[in-house]
């Protein structure tokens, strides 16, 4: 008997609440839809929209929008409120081509229904440019028919990545009636738009309602209250509003001369309004100190931090004392147009000029300081050059020598081009990868192995002369346990050089060696004229072009 009692108790609570809301009129949002971050976390908020409390789920309904260019016609207005374009120019009593005065007020017919805990007249907008925001396009666009903090409900995008070409989804302030109005007599809440110097007595004459009805259908405790413009009011209508009851906005006239008695009052509400403004930007100021000195404390503790610690994307002491040249950022933009794609050679590595000379500008974002301490120890043809180094906001660029034919593994599959078919040309670019190696093992203080030989870590000149590049990987041979880690790693060894390895022999020392003695063989044979010219560009070019003839001197290198 208990448990039924309750059970009445609740479902009658619960029909007195439904009951309540259905009987609930509207609130006024005033100036809180100036303020973008408001929430309705813990219940609806006329900042957004109006609350769902009608008698029905969705009905028809009118908004009053003010025409301003570009949206002063029957179909520029209909697309922006996605209304219907005949209805529209009907109820006005206008044609489809009628160009409207700036300010004249149109009656928008549009489907209101629920959605959620709010009604909304639902339509769309592109975003024209970069300055629009969400409260722009609410305050300025839709002239206060919707609002900011309901635009960021409705849409995804973040309101600081509103970018020109998206589609917004603009929720449209509108409302049903509840049951004590449709008891009343109203059939339609008009949402109309208030604008400077309206109120409350003046509007509901000029539709030819009562004050009480309006001040009621919004929430007002006063039959005359303050109006904010960009706010909107419901109007509840017997009947359809009619382009009779609408009119235009003029600009205020120009006013009268001012009375004594005026001017004194005028000073005094200058000199509180300047004593006002004083005061607020006084606090501002104080506000902005704290701010700068809270700031400057925290950038002079990571400083300090950053001084006590080591910075692992410092480059080296001696590079920055002269070894290589320090180009500034803007250099390096200028060179590469920047970063055009047209300058891209591969991956990260793009082609500049700087001083007249063209080179090439590799960009990294790793530590690059192993790579130009090996660089800058080794000068040898056969080993790419590096001019000089760039580091802006933790990324480096390296400017090396230009190698007008690319690498090699991009001029091996240029099949068309005679050269690549010359094993002459092949066995001087192989002698040439022998010879880089041959340096980098046996005449460098310490002994370095590159631990990265392929087709696409080699590169060629005009001449189609071979260099290695690429020492990110590269290590040093110094000490004893490093050197026999490193000959364990990537070599080739005959079974009777294994008990001693040396850095000579941790690379494929028997296949360059042959490489080299046939090379020499075939140039000793051959005469200048037997060998072909014609060579390929590379970086993604097919044009083959040829070189000044080769002669022998050209087959050695330093």
């Amino acid at each position: 008997m208990f448990i039924m009692d309750l059970f009445l108790l609740s479902l009658f609570t619960s029909f007195c609440c439904l009951s309540s809301s259905l009987n609930a009129q509207q609130g006024y949002s005033g100036n809180s839809v100036l303020n973008c971050g408001n929430s309705d976390a813990t219940g609806p908020s006329p900042a957004f929209l109006y609350t769902c409390n009608g008698e029905k789920q969705h009905c028809q309904t009118f908004l009053i929008f003010k025409s301003q260019p570009p949206y002063n016609s029957v179909s520029t207005i209909a697309n922006l409120t996605s209304s219907d374009p005949f209805s529209l120019a009907h109820i006005n009593n206008i044609s489809s081509f009628t160009i409207l005065p700036p300010d004249k007020e149109v009656i928008v017919p549009v489907n209101c229904s629920c959605s959620g805990q709010y009604y909304q007249a639902n339509t769309s907008y592109v975003i024209p440019s970069r300055s629009d925001t969400y409260f722009t396009i609410a305050k300025n666009t839709y002239q206060g028919l919707s609002s900011c903090n309901a635009l960021v409900r409705e849409n995804v995008y973040n309101a600081l990545s509103l970018l020109p070409g998206l589609e917004l989804q603009v929720p449209l302030r509108c409302a049903c009636p509840t049951r004590n109005q449709t008891a009343d007599g109203t059939k339609f809440l008009l949402t109309y738009l208030v604008s400077w110097g309206n109120d409350v007595p003046n509007i509901s004459e000029r539709f030819n309602v009562s004050t009480k009805s309006v001040a009621y259908a919004n929430g007002f405790s006063q039959e005359n209250p303050t109006l904010y413009p960009f706010t909107t009011l419901l109007i509840p209508l017997a009947t359809e509003p009619s382009s009779s009851q609408t009119i235009i906005h003029y600009p205020p006239p120009v006013s009268s001369p001012i009375s004594p008695n005026q001017k004194i009052r005028k000073s005094k509400e200058k000199l509180y309004v300047g004593i006002g403004i004083g005061t607020s930007l006084a606090v501002l100021c104080c506000v902005l100190f704290t701010v700068f000195w809270h700031h400057k404390k925290q950038k002079d503790e990571l400083a300090r931090k950053d001084k006590e610690g080591k910075n692992k994307l410092t480059l080296p002491e001696d590079i920055l004392f002269g070894v290589f040249k320090l180009y500034k950022f803007e250099e390096i933009e200028t060179a590469t147009e920047n970063f055009r794609i047209n300058n891209r050679l591969s991956g990260s590595v793009y082609r500049g000029v700087l001083g007249g000379e063209v080179l090439a500008i590799k960009r990294m974002s790793q530590d690059v300081s192993k790579e130009a301490n090996i660089l800058k120890k080794i000068n040898h043809f056969n080993l790419i050059s590096l001019y000089g180094v760039c580091e802006h906001h933790g990324v480096f660029y390296l400017v090396y020598e230009y190698m007008e034919n690319g690498y090699l593994r991009d001029w091996l599959s240029k099949k068309n081009c005679p050269a690549v078919q010359s094993w002459d040309y092949r066995l001087q670019i192989a002698l040439d990868v022998a010879n880089g190696l041959h340096y980098l093992h046996n005449f460098t203080d310490p002994a370095y192995v590159h631990k990265d030989i392929n087709s696409s870590n080699v590169l060629l000149n005009r001449d189609l002369r071979a260099k290695i590049a690429n020492f990110s990987l590269a290590k040093s041979a110094e000490g004893g346990e490093n050197e026999n880690s490193l000959t364990r790693e990537r070599s080739c060894l005959h079974p009777g050089q294994r008990r001693n390895p040396t850095i000579r022999s941790s690379i494929v020392s028997d296949g360059w060696r042959k490489c080299k003695s046939r090379a020499w063989s075939s140039h000793r044979s051959k005469s200048a004229s037997n060998v072909p010219d014609g060579t390929c560009t590379s970086y993604g070019k097919t044009k083959c072009s040829l070189p000044r003839t080769r002669t022998s001197k050209q087959t050695k290198h330093g």
